[in-house]
């Protein structure tokens, strides 16, 4: 095939990318492949082309968190190399390489613009701190930090090697248990560490945390906020600081068991998920409880509550609540916790999710998911709230 019809060719598939990829939230009445336009909700396209493509042949692992800083950049920490596979996904990385071309675990910690060009990354081991065994959600403050929780690997089965958070990376020799957040400056300076690798105590060693998957922030009241799995608990520290300043554990109708994310609203509310429970969880900052809902209810294995994200709107009339186990995010009215519709269904293809496992909104109010497992990727969608 000569070079023009190739260029013609990758143009025309390009472009039938673009149109086929359009994926329509759909009721939650409706087969999950059906297209249908939710009153008062939203449709969702996806950008098939975003992000642009990494430079050094580098590639993604299992992305654990995601968010948004006040530019509209997009940040995300994913497993790297310890959740790919040497020989046929990231050879560049064995010594000597295992082959010439590709490809090599991209750094931890990436930045991209609003157009999703690669303009920043670090991350990994460095002086005076613990990088996490295995990283879990981050979260970037109002001073453009960014805050990454270490959630470790939960415990392992009897006789049996363990698996590791929401990407699950296998690991030969378990390290200390994670027991840590922490927090950086936009360029990766380390700027504080609370709690240590195998320092976990028990649940009222206060300031202790183990396997914690989730962070937060409140830059009004200097307080980050923190899912501290291991504990079964939510625990909020001084963003300065880092001392310990308050806790709460089980609370509603039903008992936390497997804490995965952590997210305030502009009104002050606590949102807390709860995986293996199918559970969203409400809060006041002080630990009151708001209020609660399942969410898919009949989901079974990892559970549908991964993590969620507010909708841009001056109201936050939305949640987006990413469901790795049926590869597909719900959205919620935020008020009643109640389903209106979904993005996406399982699938390879632009705008389908293989463990769709992070979610976060622009102030545009475009949804970026990253997906865990063997999705190893970040989507943009394109939304259009009805009524905005």
């Amino acid at each position: 095939m000569g070079r023009q019809a190739f260029e013609r060719v990758r143009i025309s598939w390009a472009g039938a990318v673009a149109l086929g990829a359009l994926v329509m939230i759909v009721s939650s009445s409706a087969p999950l492949r059906g297209v249908a336009q939710v009153p008062g909700a939203q449709a969702a396209s996806v950008d098939p082309l975003w992000p642009q493509p990494l430079p050094n042949h580098w590639i993604l692992g299992s992305v654990t968190g995601v968010d948004i800083d006040s530019r509209d950049h997009v940040w995300v920490v994913h497993q790297g190399a310890a959740s790919l596979n040497r020989r046929t996904e990231n050879a560049l990385d064995t010594d000597p390489p295992g082959s010439e071309y590709c490809c090599a675990s991209a750094p931890q910690v990436l930045e991209f613009d609003a157009d999703g060009q690669l303009v920043g990354h670090w991350g990994g081991a460095g002086e005076g701190f613990d990088w996490p065994a295995n990283p879990g959600g981050m979260a970037v403050d109002d001073e453009g930090n960014v805050w990454i929780a270490a959630a470790g690997l939960p415990p392992a089965p009897a006789g049996r090697g363990g698996r590791g958070g929401r990407g699950g990376a296998a690991q030969t020799t378990a390290p200390p248990v994670d027991g840590h957040i922490l927090k950086f400056s936009a360029d990766g300076t380390f700027l504080m560490q609370i709690g240590h690798p195998g320092e976990a105590g028990g649940p009222d060693a206060l300031g202790a945390l183990l396997r914690p998957a989730a962070v937060d922030v409140d830059t009004r009241t200097n307080e980050v906020f923190v899912a501290d799995t291991g504990h079964q608990r939510v625990a909020v520290f001084d963003a300065t600081t880092g001392a310990y300043k308050r806790q709460w554990g089980n609370a509603g109708t039903t008992p936390f068991q497997t804490l995965s994310c952590i997210t305030l609203s502009r009104s002050g509310e606590v949102f807390v998920c709860d995986q293996e429970a199918n559970t969203v969880f409400v809060f006041k900052t002080d630990g009151t409880p708001v209020r609660e809902a399942i969410v898919s209810p009949g989901t079974r294995g990892a559970g549908s509550v991964w993590d969620i994200a507010l909708s841009a709107d001056s109201d936050q009339k939305f949640a987006y609540v990413a469901n790795g186990q049926e590869q597909t995010v719900h959205v919620l009215e935020r008020a009643t916790l109640s389903e209106v519709g979904r993005i996406g269904s399982g699938g390879r293809w632009p705008g389908y999710f293989f463990g769709v496992g992070s979610v976060a909104v622009n102030s545009m109010g475009q949804v970026i998911t990253g997906e865990a497992l063997q999705g190893k990727r970040v989507q943009r969608f394109l939304v259009n709230q009805a009524g905005r």
